[in-house]
């Protein structure tokens, strides 16, 4: 396993040489939102740059700087959130596409650590199919359920991950000076039945900023699901640029 290849730490002629030994770009996407009292706001930015990080140690991919804002609109009206809206979303990973394609990616690999970016890559990846010989793949924990429930002890609300167990242990597992574990709390707010059909968000429903229990979390946890989250998006990442290379 190498170091990261963060071409931001990087000069032109360090770039090129890599993009000539393995031609794969790795994009992060966060945000800038709450999450509880007991943790930052950049904690999908933070999650992010780290599975990107590892994955390119594993790999030896270009790891690209971080997408630091998202589509936070259920959190707008909290100190600190910035929401851009989705579609912006969307038309920043398609120029990120366009502009690593110039200069000999082969393949891009969006790393996501927000919820809410979801729709954009997928709607990005697919415009990008007609209008670049360059495929996207994006990844949000593969297999988010079945990891997580191995590991984690809490159920989630509704099937959501938000400054829960699942997401503090993750920062416990990279960023621990960030998480302040005596503000930890659990909260399951109830489900209003036009949840999901209407403007009510989840702004609207939680106290803490929680959704599930956070005072289970554990930095042995985290690293226990990073590093089979990881296992995944190698594979995924080989599979990817193997298909790659038959066209």
């Amino acid at each position: 396993m190498g170091s990261a290849k963060e071409i931001i730490k990087m000069n032109r002629d360090e770039v090129a040489t890599a993009i000539e030994e393995f031609p794969v770009a790795i994009l992060p996407l966060g945000a800038t939102e709450q999450h509880g009292h007991h943790m930052p706001l950049g904690v999908d930015i933070y999650l992010a740059e780290a599975m990107s990080r590892r994955l390119s140690e594993r790999t030896g991919a270009l790891m690209l700087p971080a997408m630091p804002f998202g589509y936070s609109w259920v959190w707008r009206d909290i100190p600190g959130t910035v929401s851009i809206q989705q579609h912006h979303v969307e038309s920043i990973i398609k120029d990120v596409a366009h502009s690593v394609s110039r200069y000999g990616v082969k393949l891009l690999v969006l790393v996501n650590g927000h919820d809410s970016n979801k729709t954009s890559m997928k709607y990005a990846a697919r415009e990008l199919m007609d209008e670049l010989d360059m495929p996207v793949i994006y990844m949000f924990y593969p297999n988010l359920e079945q990891i997580r429930s191995e590991i984690c002890e809490s159920p989630t609300w509704h099937g959501m991950v938000h400054a829960c167990e699942f997401e503090t242990s993750l920062m416990l597992a990279v960023k621990p000076e960030l998480v302040n574990m005596e503000k930890a709390v659990k909260e399951y707010p109830e489900k209003p039945s036009l949840y999901g059909k209407s403007t009510i968000s989840l702004g609207d429903l939680s106290k803490s900023g929680i959704y599930g229990d956070a005072t289970l979390a554990s930095k042995e946890k985290g690293e226990e699901m990073l590093e089979k989250y990881l296992d995944l998006m190698e594979a995924l990442v080989a599979e990817a640029y193997d298909e790659c290379n038959k066209e």
